[in-house]
This record gives structure tokens, C-alpha cells and sequence, in this order.
């Protein structure tokens, strides 16, 4: 119940306003577009991994990781630097920028943490299978936080308030960076955002524009919704490209796994998380519509086309959670000194 409680705070704004019946929510349902539930406890079921289950305990610690710089060789770069809760959940900027602001080597765009929870896979190559595992990378990577794991252990163990909130959220176990990768997933676990959009197939008719309407039909008429479906829009892997080469296949030397498959992107808030494409190459909606018609479909789509489908993307942009940011343990003695090296 307590939960149950946290997460009504995270997720406010779930309700409905009005039920009716409209055959275009059944339409996008048989596409496979699915809302975010609006019962707290049918979103418990969506969001939460059985083998870290979801306590207000993890939730709390995760979150406090989460903003923690000191987890970074610098003391300067959190997860939130490049996932920036404030925004749209990414940084902004084409290429992830870390540790002496190095540039990603392969010139590759910070995904959004908003509704991430929601992917099949994580990375844009797919190499994690959940956000737990997720966490772990950017701290131990050169490019980002470049912090080696047992520096990472000894920063956490060397604050007290640490060491308690990690008995009281993971008891019996020991803290490793396998356990502060759970924390934070369990964090991340809640930063959903339902919009209109999920208003609209939970039942409100009224709750998307016409031409938002018209926009979701010419976004599922023309098949974006084969691998932007799911509850996240996205989330799957998919071949990229098939139809045609990408047009900006030169910026970064990204080309998927080695199957050649990249991680469909949310479109969830994709209004505020440009620039697009794992390169972050693109910096309009329209042009990015574009591409993706001619890349991955095969069309080209017309101007009034584009128009429709950026409407309806429009509708996407979620009520983002109320995160208070969190006053974090005070160094002691035996925390590791910041390294600009």
C-alpha cells in the first residue's frame, strides 16, 4: 500500500475524464498502440522486474544514485547529466558528452530515461536486457563517467547514510555495482509520463484534437506504427535502415548489433528530446518524419502527410513526475578525491 501511495505521488494524472466509444482507439489498439494503465496497480504490474521487485526503500536510494556525481571519477557527472529530468529525460545535445568532455566515440545520442522502462532492450544496440543492468555501463564507461566499479563500491561505502539505506532497501545483500545498478533501475522504473494520447485509447474521446486524430490514422495508415507500437511507441529492435540508405549514415560509425539491429526509440515526449536518430543528426520533427518514411517504409511522404503525423506526435508529450531533488550524504574521509585525469 505504501508503494502503491510513492507511486501515485510519481504518476499523478493517470485518470480519465470522460468514457466513450470511438473506433479509431479500437483501430490504434488492433495496431498495437497501448496506453499507459490508468490504475495504479495495473501500472505496478507493467513497470515493476520481478527480480528487483519495487519498494519505496530502492525507490528512494535509486533516486538519490541517480543524482549522485560523486559516482563519476570527476564528482561532476551523474546520471542526470545526460539524462537531465528537467528536460525531456536526455541532454539535448547530438552526441553524449562526458568525462573531460569527451564525445561519445561513435557519436551517439543520449536516449531519454522517460518511459525507458517500457523498452524491450536497452542501448541502442540492444546490449541490456533491463535498466537495472542498464546503470551500470555509463559509470564504468571512459567516454561517460569513467569510473572504475570498485572505486564506485568504496564511494558508496564510505558515507554511512549510504551503507544504512542500503541494508534497509537490500537486506543481506552486499553493496557491489550490481546493487547500485538496481537501485537506480528501480528509480527509473518510475519516471513514466502519460500524456493525452493515453487518455484517449483508455477511453476519452475527447481527450485528442481532430487533427491529432487525423494525425494518429495517417500515422498508422502509412506504418509507422509496425515498430513505433507497444506502450512505448517503440522500445523493440528493428533492422535499420531497409528500405533506403540513412541519410546521415556518415555522422558517428554506429551500425547496430551485429545483426544490424537498432533500438526503436520511444516517441513518447519526442517533442522535447530533439535532436533525433542514434546520431542525433536530425533536428527537426518534419525532417525526421521524413527519413523515417523513406528509410524504413519505402514512401515519400507527402508535406500534408508529415504535417498529420508530427500533430499527432505532438499529442505524445506526457505529464512528466514531480522528482524533488534529493539532499545527498556528505563526504567523509575515506570518499575517494575527485580526478580531472
Amino acid at each position: 500500500m505504501k508503494l502503491l501511495k510513492s507511486l501515485a505521488v510519481i504518476t499523478l494524472g493517470l485518470g480519465i475524464s470522460a468514457i466513450a466509444s470511438d473506433a479509431l482507439i479500437e483501430k490504434a489498439k488492433k495496431a498495437g498502440l497501448k496506453p499507459i494503465p490508468n490504475e495504479l496497480k495495473e501500472l505496478y504490474k507493467v513497470i515493476d522486474n520481478p527480480k528487483n521487485p519495487l519498494t519505496k526503500e530502492k525507490i528512494e536510494l535509486g533516486k538519490k544514485l541517480y543524482f549522485e556525481p560523486r559516482l563519476s571519477k570527476s564528482a561532476l557527472i551523474s546520471c542526470n547529466t545526460c539524462h537531465n529530468l528537467a528536460i525531456g529525460g536526455d541532454d539535448n545535445i547530438p552526441a553524449a558528452t562526458g568525462h573531460k568532455w569527451t564525445a561519445n566515440p561513435h557519436h551517439l545520442n543520449s536516449p531519454t530515461v522517460y518511459n525507458a522502462v517500457f523498452n524491450e532492450r536497452q542501448f541502442w544496440d540492444g546490449r541490456s536486457p533491463d535498466l537495472e543492468d542498464q546503470a551500470t555501463g555509463p559509470i564504468q564507461a571512459p567516454p561517460e563517467m569513467d569510473m572504475h566499479k570498485d572505486m564506485a563500491v568504496k564511494v558508496v561505502k564510505s558515507m554511512p547514510e549510504y551503507v544504512e539505506a542500503f541494508k534497509k532497501a537490500y537486506p543481506g545483500e552486499e553493496i557491489t555495482i550490481e546493487t547500485i545498478g538496481k537501485a537506480i533501475g528501480a528509480f527509473e522504473r518510475t519516471l513514466v509520463t502519460p500524456s493525452r494520447f493515453d487518455a484517449y485509447l483508455n477511453g476519452d474521446s475527447k481527450a485528442l484534437t481532430k487533427k491529432e486524430k487525423d494525425g494518429l490514422k495517417t500515422f498508422i495508415k502509412v506504418g509507422c506504427a509496425s515498430c513505433h507500437n507497444g506502450i512505448g511507441l517503440g522500445g523493440s529492435m528493428q533492422p535499420f535502415p531497409v528500405a533506403k540508405p540513412y541519410k546521415y549514415a556518415n555522422v558517428g560509425d554506429f551500425k547496430g548489433n551485429k545483426n544490424g539491429m537498432v533500438k526503436v526509440p520511444t516517441l513518447r515526449n519526442i517533442v522535447d528530446t530533439a535532436p533525433y536518430f542514434h546520431n542525433g543528426a536530425v533536428w527537426t520533427l518534419e525532417e525526421a518524419v521524413k527519413i523515417m518514411g523513406e528509410t524504413q517504409l519505402g514512401k515519400n511522404l507527402s508535406k500534408k502527410e508529415v504535417e498529420s503525423i508530427v500533430a499527432f506526435l505532438n499529442s505524445l508529450t506526457g505529464k512528466k513526475p514531480y522528482v524533488k531533488y534529493p539532499m545527498l550524504p556528505s563526504s567523509t574521509d575515506k570518499t575517494p578525491k575527485p580526478s580531472l585525469d
